[in-house]
């Protein structure tokens, strides 16, 4: 999995998505069991994390929001210690301080994970500002956030000085039609987020975002020219999340219907149907992949609940003040 994590082949990309599917419905049983916090999965929403990261260089910095596994995983996180994160043990990326919704990873170029809705975009704005006064940076800072956060004020006071400032910034919404318990439609007068992004002067477009060859094809396109120009510009991929907003969470809000046709169109499906139909996977490959994959979820979550709690004096490390 490792010499994988930056390979956009369509296989590479489906084993990620598989991986990141594993692990999400491992932590999900960890919490229904109780011997782990609620947490929020991204179940259903794999190819834009896998589209867009595949499409980022080791250069470039991510900001996330609450639904950060898939972005973590496809990054080239280790399953391993994200579940000891969660978990709360010290072999976790922040020394199990930071949990399932706040982990950052500096090797990685994941500078936070914010679970203010909306918070990474105003700090997205700061980071890429720091990237302008770089003699010869062309880094790009890629930051996720959803259709809810599209929906406060930060949101427009973000992409307003990224577009007065130039500042290289591609703006990734995972529009996954739910904030929360409240579909999109109750609080958006208008269908596409890309609007609002467009009437700030900032390029915008919207892909299918189950289809992770379109996200990592429109993302590869938006990184190009971030880098050209140094202007931000702004993607929506258009998704469904189709777990609950956290764990648990029956779903008991959710039209059965328009689940239904959602999952019909799942994006590791999606993606193994049309390698089926061009002779590059087949019944005994995609097996594989998934016994691979889930192997590699086994043994983290081995990993994590063998790893030592922090020691009480360890409580006042790691942190500013």
């Amino acid at each position: 999995m490792r010499q994988a994590e930056h390979d956009p082949s369509p296989l590479a990309m489906l084993e990620t998505m598989m991986l990141i599917r594993a692990y999400e419905e491992a932590v999900a049983g960890i919490a229904a069991g109780g011997t782990a916090p609620g947490t929020c999965t991204s179940v259903g929403q794999e190819a834009a994390a896998v589209g867009v990261l595949r499409a980022l260089a080791r250069r470039d910095q991510i900001l996330t929001n609450h639904r950060s596994a898939g972005h973590l995983l496809a990054r080239g996180a280790d399953p391993g210690r994200l579940i000891a994160e969660v978990l709360g043990k010290r072999t976790g990326y922040c020394k199990g301080k930071s949990g399932s919704l706040h982990i950052s990873a500096a090797e990685l170029g994941v500078v936070l994970t914010s679970t203010i809705v909306g918070g990474e975009l105003s700090l997205a704005t700061g980071v890429a500002l720091s990237r302008t006064m770089k003699p010869g940076d062309d880094g790009v800072v890629a930051t996720f956030f959803g259709d809810g956060a599209a929906c406060e004020g930060v949101f427009h006071e973000s992409l307003n000085l990224a577009a007065m400032w130039s500042l290289p910034i591609l703006y990734v919404c995972e529009n996954n039609q739910w904030q929360a318990f409240v579909h999109r439609r109750e609080t958006m007068p208008v269908e596409h987020v890309r609007t609002w992004a467009a009437a700030h002067g900032i390029e915008a477009h919207t892909v299918d975002g189950n289809d992770v060859e379109v996200v990592h094809a429109a993302a590869s396109a938006a990184v190009a020219r971030i880098r050209a120009t140094r202007k931000p510009v702004f993607l929506e991929a258009l998704t469904y999340r189709t777990r609950g907003h956290y764990e648990p969470d029956d779903q008991a809000y959710v039209d059965p219907a328009e689940l239904a046709a959602w999952r019909a169109r799942d994006p590791i499906e999606l993606l193994a149907q049309r390698l089926r139909a061009d002779g590059r996977l087949d019944d005994a490959g995609f097996a594989r992949i998934s016994l691979r994959t889930h192997a590699a979820i086994d043994e983290a979550v081995a990993f994590a609940k063998a790893s030592p709690f922090p020691e009480l004096s360890e409580l006042v490390t790691d942190v500013y003040a």
